[in-house]
């Protein structure tokens, strides 16, 4: 496949999330909207991806646990809460914020794929707005 064959897609448009929070501690589950897009998710969505993404966050330890028959994932990062929720001054410190700065992430996926995405329909040709919006 050649680099035409992918549009890159914030994850949101692949998968939802679901967040958990307890002390100092994040809990993120992804989970894909179709099967198929399941693997892209794996692939492209591991421990380094999350830890670049919540580097201003200064996370402690990222594991990532896989699901494969719910075709979901979860997160687990420590020291992400600002020392936990009841400890914390910062108001958006809570695990359920996170979970917005997860699906943010970009995703590669192949075009034959991107009628499985939610949202508006992505036009195939796109090369600039990979959101479905007409800006």
């Amino acid at each position: 496949m050649t680099e035409n064959d992918h549009i890159e897609v914030p994850l949101y448009r692949a998968a939802h999330a679901r967040t958990g929070d307890k002390g100092d501690r994040s809990n993120i589950s992804l989970i894909a909207w179709h099967p198929q897009l399941w693997p892209l998710l794996v692939a492209q969505i591991d421990e380094d991806a999350v830890r670049r993404q919540f580097a201003h966050r200064r996370p402690g330890r990222i594991v990532r646990h896989l699901l494969p028959l719910l075709h979901a994932m979860n997160f687990v990062l420590d020291d992400v809460l600002d020392g936990g929720v009841n400890g914390s001054l910062n108001l958006d410190g809570h695990g359920k914020a996170l979970s917005f700065l997860l699906l943010e992430l970009p995703l590669r996926v192949p075009r034959a794929l991107l009628p499985l995405l939610a949202g508006p329909p992505l036009d195939p040709d796109e090369s600039k707005n990979h959101t479905g919006d007409k800006r």
